[in-house]
């Protein structure tokens, strides 16, 4: 009979401990040991970030997203969504975070949330929307991401190798730290690479489920999502859909999850809104009042 080798981790353990006395290997074991204790400490610390340090968290993702688009400049349109995103977040499961929206100055199709209750679409999603319940639909969604904490376990699961001390100086109200700087280093490329990578699968379906239950709770259509999907159906090859297409799965996988989970819950649902005539006129403001033309001076007459 052939004896399998021994794996390679056991030959380097027996060869540390055979070139060192007892009292160093003991004393190496126990570094071992205390360094896997510090570890797990590291990965329990991260997946019990408190609400101050989620909302540090998503307020540095949000600056680096507002780093590659700024907001739109009009006033209008960015109090609107703050006012109706505000009203959706109302109806979630975490209302009392600080919520802030914002449209971004983009021509492409997509949202972003990050941690803590940061919500930025773009304008090219905004002018698409065909009316409010679609865009309820999209911010539902986004603020469904937030309340799951849908990015910040993603994170968590990239930020595990950074050490204790960077991540508690980084929280710190100190600035100025170079392991404070290291760790908003990590955490950004991280985001960056999320952002890029989109979330997985099931935390996109896990949102449009709960993003029509808030869409419906705050007095909205829930089928405004459904439109949205539909519309992206036939967008694949569209440019300004490429990114949103990327990080999510196909808008055709998502409709049926969405069926399946809706069925017939909302059919007697009575008084939702669709539209409102306020969000027509800010999609479609009317041109601008041509000024009367000025009337020529009367000439006086000779001798007078």
């Amino acid at each position: 009979m052939i004896r399998s080798p021994r794996p390679l981790w056991s030959l380097i353990l027996i060869a540390a401990l055979s070139s060192t006395s007892a009292s160093a290997q003991f004393g190496s074991i126990g570094s071992i040991v205390n360094k896997a204790r510090s570890a797990q400490k590291i990965g329990e610390g991260l997946r019990n970030i408190n609400e101050q340090e989620e909302i540090k968290i998503g307020g540095d993702l949000a600056g680096m997203l507002l780093g590659a688009a700024p907001l739109l400049n009009d006033p209008a349109k960015q109090r609107y969504l703050n006012r109706l995103g505000g009203w959706l977040a109302q109806h979630s499961e975490r209302p009392k975070l600080p919520w802030k929206f914002g449209i971004v100055d983009s021509n492409d199709f997509n949202a972003f949330s990050t941690p803590g209750g940061y919500v930025l679409i773009t304008r090219g999603l905004f002018d698409r929307m065909r009316n409010e319940s679609e865009l309820a639909g999209v911010l539902a969604h986004e603020i469904a991401h937030v309340v799951r904490k849908h990015h910040l376990q993603a994170l968590q699961k990239s930020l595990r190798e950074q050490s204790l001390s960077e991540m508690r100086n980084y929280f710190s109200v100190s600035t100025g730290n170079g392991l404070a700087d290291r760790f908003a280093g990590a955490l950004l490329s991280a985001g960056k690479d999320l952002y890029i990578r989109g979330l997985d699968r099931e935390d996109e379906y896990e949102a449009d489920r709960m993003g029509v239950v808030i869409a419906a709770r705050s007095g909205f259509s829930p089928y405004g999502l459904v439109g949205v999907l539909q519309t992206l159906t036939a967008t694949t090859d569209q440019q300004g859909y490429g990114l949103h297409n990327r990080t999510h799965p196909l808008p055709l996988d998502r409709l049926v999850r969405l069926d399946a989970a809706m069925g017939t819950r909302f059919d007697s649902t009575a008084g939702l809104v669709d539209d409102v005539p306020g969000f027509v006129a800010l999609r479609n403001p009317p041109p601008p009042a041509s000024s009367p033309p000025r009337s020529a001076k009367p000439k006086r007459s000779k001798g007078k």
